[in-house]
Parts: C-alpha cells; sequence; structure tokens
C-alpha cells in the first residue's frame, strides 16, 4: 500500500519534535450493498475510501490527525498536526528500524466479491424473495439485501513493527411480514462471514429466507409472554449478543481502568458457574470478527477470559498494555482510518461443554426456550441488562410448546454468568455490528444451548 521508507519518514516526522511512541494507520477500503423489495432492485451502492490516521503520543497525551491524501507530503502533513497535538517538545524519540510482522489469515478467499457480476448477486436475492414466498402464503412482504467489503490496511509503529492485513466480509438478510387475522409479525435472518462469495456455499439464500419466514409466521399463532422469573434455555448462538453486551463490554481494560466494569479489580474471583469459560477469538476462522492483526498491528490471538468461572484476564489494546507493562491481547480496533483504536471485542463466546441439548430441555419442566434476541440497553458499571426476544418458546413438562411473543429478558450479566447451570455440545455464532463511543465495527458472539436458572421475563400475559 506505501513503501517502507515513506512509511518510515512519516514515523520519524510525527517524533521529530518530540513523543513518546507514534503509529500510522493506513486504509484501503471498497463496498458494495444492494436492495431486493416486491421482486425488484430497490437500492445499488458501491464505495471507495482510502486514508491514513497517525497518532503521537507524549506522556498521557494523545495527539491525531488523518488524512485521504497518502502522498509524502499528506503524510507530512498529518504527521505535523498529531504531533502538535500532543504537544510534544524536546528532543525526539527514535524510531525503531521497521520489520514485518507475519501473519496469517485465519482462511483463505476462495472467490473475491469484487470479481462477482451485479447480476449473480442479485440472483441471490431473487432466489430468496421466491424462497420466502414459498414458505406460507401468509408471507406477504419480504426484503432482502447483500453486502460485502475488502478493506487493506497497513499498520507502523514507532516500535519498530510493520504489518498488513486484506479483510473480506460478505453478508446477506433477509425480512418477511407474514399476515392473518390476528395482525401483522416480522421475521428477520442475517448471517454473515470473514469470507468471499463462497459465503453462499454455507449459508445458501433459500435457507436464509426460510428461516426469516418461520420466524415471522410462527409468530401469527404465539401468545403473549408470562411475566415472571423462570429458567431460560438458551439456543445454540442466541444468547451470543447478550453475554457480549452484559459481560464483554465489561471485560474490556479501557471500562475497567475507568471504574465503567462491574468486573474490575475481580482477577482471580469466581465470576461464573462452573463449567462456564469466556473466549475472545480474533482468530476464529470465517466468523464476523476475525482479523490476521489488530488495527494496532498486533497479531490476533484467542485469549481466555473467563476460565471454569474464574476471571482470568481483560481485552486489551497497545497503549493500555504498554502503560501496564504487558502484550496487547490484540483487542485494539477502529472503524475508519478517521478513528482512534480502543479496545474493542473480536469474536466472543462461551465454549462448549458436554450436555446434550435435547437433555437440557427435558430436565426443564417450566420454562422459556430463547431462539432469538434483539436490541437491548446494558449498563457496564453495574452489568444490569434488558434485551428483547424476537422467538421464543415455552417450555413445559421438559418439552418445547407454543411461540410466545412481546418479552424481554432482564437481569444481571455476572448473576446470569453464576446462575449458568447446564452447558450444552453444540455450538453457534451470531453475527453484529458492534457500537462504542461512535464507532461501529463488525464482531461475533456465540454460546452452546445453554441453561440460565432464572432470569426475568417481561411479558405481557395478564
Amino acid at each position: 500500500m506505501l513503501e517502507t521508507p515513506i512509511v518510515e519518514a512519516t514515523l520519524q516526522r510525527a517524533l521529530a519534535g518530540g513523543g513518546d511512541f507514534a503509529d500510522v494507520f493506513v486504509e484501503d477500503r471498497a463496498s458494495t450493498s444492494s436492495t431486493y423489495d416486491d421482486g425488484k432492485v430497490e437500492e445499488m451502492r458501491s464505495s471507495r475510501s482510502r486514508g491514513a490516521g497517525i497518532r503521537v503520543v507524549r506522556g498521557e497525551t494523545t495527539g491525531f490527525a488523518h488524512t485521504s491524501d497518502i502522498s509524502l507530503e499528506g503524510l507530512r502533513a498529518a504527521a505535523d498536526a498529531a504531533a502538535a497535538a500532543a504537544q510534544a517538545g524536546g528532543p525526539g524519540t527514535k524510531v525503531a528500524p521497521l520489520v514485518e510482522r507475519t501473519s496469517t489469515r485465519p482462511h483463505l478467499i476462495e472467490t473475491l466479491p469484487e470479481t462477482v457480476s451485479k447480476a449473480k448477486k442479485v440472483e441471490m436475492m431473487a432466489r430468496a424473495d421466491e424462497a420466502a414466498r414459498a414458505e406460507s402464503g401468509s408471507i406477504t412482504q419480504v426484503t432482502s439485501s447483500y453486502a460485502d467489503s475488502r478493506r487493506r490496511i497497513l499498520v507502523a509503529n514507532s516500535d519498530g513493527v510493520l504489518a498488513t492485513d486484506d479483510q473480506v466480509r460478505t453478508r446477506f438478510a433477509v425480512s418477511c411480514v407474514a399476515s392473518a387475522d390476528t395482525g401483522l409479525q416480522t421475521g428477520s435472518e442475517a448471517p454473515g462471514r470473514t469470507v468471499g462469495f463462497e459465503f453462499f456455499d454455507e449459508h445458501p439464500p433459500e435457507e436464509i429466507a426460510r428461516i426469516a419466514a418461520a420466524r415471522a409466521v410462527s409468530k401469527l399463532e404465539a401468545r403473549p409472554a408470562p411475566s415472571a422469573k423462570l429458567p431460560v434455555v438458551l439456543r445454540r448462538g442466541a444468547g451470543g449478543v447478550l453475554f457480549h453486551e452484559a459481560c464483554g463490554h465489561g471485560l474490556e481494560a479501557d471500562l475497567v481502568s475507568r471504574d465503567a466494569s462491574v468486573f474490575a479489580g475481580k482477577v482471580g474471583e469466581r465470576v461464573a458457574g462452573r463449567g462456564v469459560t469466556l473466549v475472545d477469538d480474533g482468530t476464529l476462522a470465517r466468523d464476523w470478527g476475525a482479523c490476521a492483526i489488530d488495527d494496532e498491528g498486533a497479531l490476533a490471538q484467542r485469549n481466555v477470559l473467563i476460565d471454569d468461572g474464574i476471571l482470568t484476564d481483560y481485552m486489551w489494546d497497545l497503549l493500555r498494555a504498554r502503560r501496564d507493562g504487558r502484550a496487547s491481547s490484540g483487542n485494539g480496533r477502529r472503524e475508519t482510518y478517521q478513528h482512534l483504536p480502543m479496545v474493542r471485542m473480536t469474536n466472543t463466546y462461551i465454549t462448549e461443554g458436554t450436555e446434550d441439548p435435547d437433555e437440557i430441555i427435558r430436565q426443564t419442566p417450566y420454562g422459556l426456550y430463547c431462539v432469538a434476541l434483539g436490541g437491548g440497553q446494558v449498563n457496564t458499571a453495574t452489568g444490569d441488562f434488558v434485551f428483547g426476544i424476537t422467538e421464543a418458546y415455552m417450555i413445559e413438562e421438559g418439552r418445547i410448546t407454543y411461540p410466545v411473543r412481546s418479552a424481554q429478558l432482564i437481569g444481571n450479566g455476572p448473576d446470569a454468568l453464576r446462575a449458568v447451570d447446564a452447558v450444552g455440545n453444540d455450538f453457534e455464532t451470531w453475527t453484529g455490528m458492534c457500537g462504542k463511543d461512535g464507532q461501529s465495527v463488525p464482531v461475533s458472539a456465540g454460546q452452546p444451548t445453554l441453561r440460565v436458572a432464572e432470569l426475568t421475563v417481561g411479558g405481557t400475559a395478564a
């Protein structure tokens, strides 16, 4: 992307007036997206952006500047601006010779989406539309959407790190509306993977459409959910977003350092039930948050945060790790070159257990079986959360019975972790975009089928 001498000269310029550390982040991003509604293409977009962000650190002060001009002159101007923002002064810090850091993709890209015709992408959406409508006569509206992106980055810093990555992501979504005498109900499904167009080998558009349509149709017969404290069985993958929000954010070192995390100061303590191991893993092949390096040049890695219920570590970016005399955990991420990196999750999940998922349900006399969660709110300082439920069923006498609607899960993240009393031997992940401090990055979260002994279900049944 940039020749090494230009990168080295930019780092030298950034530290010429003083400073303890500097880095350069260069990004070249291209994306396409399209929407198909009511049998026709409604929208098709493509975008391209390229630029660099330069950071200079002096003591506790960070200066940052970004530019879309990645010529030597443009980079020099950004370096000067970042240095001035850091209020640098005095002799400059020596820049270590750049040594390329070898990184390995978690997987190989078979077909770059940019090589696939627009007609082929539209075909996938049309196939989804047809499959969803064939699922049931009650389906009255189908919207499908396709998106892909390619993000090439280069990261270099004054410690001598030079690293690159080429990240390709593909996602497909289907949303359906079902209509009956009971009213209108919606259902959706939106998987994504850090892969190329071979995504559809694993996720055919017909399968995605059938899941979305079945979700909408099932709600037509759903009854109001009860309001009670109940055992809740979370289907594999369904609780990923819950543990991502209610527990994962509280394990990010920046929130811990600000005393904005319920997990602050608890390393070595039991924070979850036995058998519960929580991991953040940027190397999890094909998943939405997978990468070879993070946005500070650290190699992606598998970090065990909670091991058999014991809190073992937090997630770290480069600067906080340097201040604590330790290595980054590969969790420094940023939305684009125009943003500063911060501590962020990648692929965060609870590992598989040993129990049969069907047996977990059979051993639950009465409770809620949650298949999919929607949006929610979390207070990271306390761990308290509220999540909407988009698909759920009652469990009666150890069997899944009727669907329910209009429900929320209410609880506390650490309490939910401690209340996990059954962990299945299956596994699935959820795909999403994680927002924090105005930045959004791709992540996945997951878990096997598991049971939380008690959560508050906020329903509308009388």
